[in-house]
């Protein structure tokens, strides 16, 4: 009995897979037209994963106006290139998903609770922003730029 619990544990471990990290560079993808906007780094810092826009790459202000004229606070007029837009989402192991956190929209200054994972693929990462319950909300496929 003993051998058969030992090797079902062993068999247990070897099919278990860990998930896929969000840590590295993603484009952002436009909802409408499809074409990338930016690219976002994404790093674990003491188990809370945080995201800022490395570049912008299309846009439809000019250079000279990416700033976050619409955010509040310390990040009101902030240089879009450099902005941390994703903080305070830590993994949960039991939904598979990294949230608790916020997700900032550039375009608007507005934060949104967030959920974040990455499709078994490793290349695509699943990001919802939402008020209040997930259900109500908007979800925006990123892809792995590395």
């Amino acid at each position: 009995m003993r051998w058969l619990i030992a090797a079902t544990v062993m068999m247990m471990a070897l099919v278990a897979k860990a998930a896929p990290s969000p840590e590295g560079v993603w484009f952002t993808i436009d909802d409408e037209t499809g074409e990338v906007r930016s690219r976002v780094e994404l790093t674990v810092v003491g188990g809370e994963l945080r995201g800022h826009i490395l570049e912008i790459l299309k846009s439809d202000r000019p250079r000279e106006e990416w700033f976050c004229d619409q955010c509040r606070g310390s990040k009101r007029n902030a240089p879009l290139e450099g902005l941390q837009i994703i903080e305070g989402l830590t993994w949960d192991d039991r939904k598979q998903e990294w949230n608790g956190g916020t997700i900032l929209d550039p375009a608007n200054g507005r934060e949104y609770k967030a959920l974040l994972s990455v499709a078994d693929d490793d290349q695509t990462l699943e990001v919802r922003g939402f008020v209040g319950f997930a259900l109500i909300g908007r979800t925006q496929n990123w892809q792995r730029a590395e």
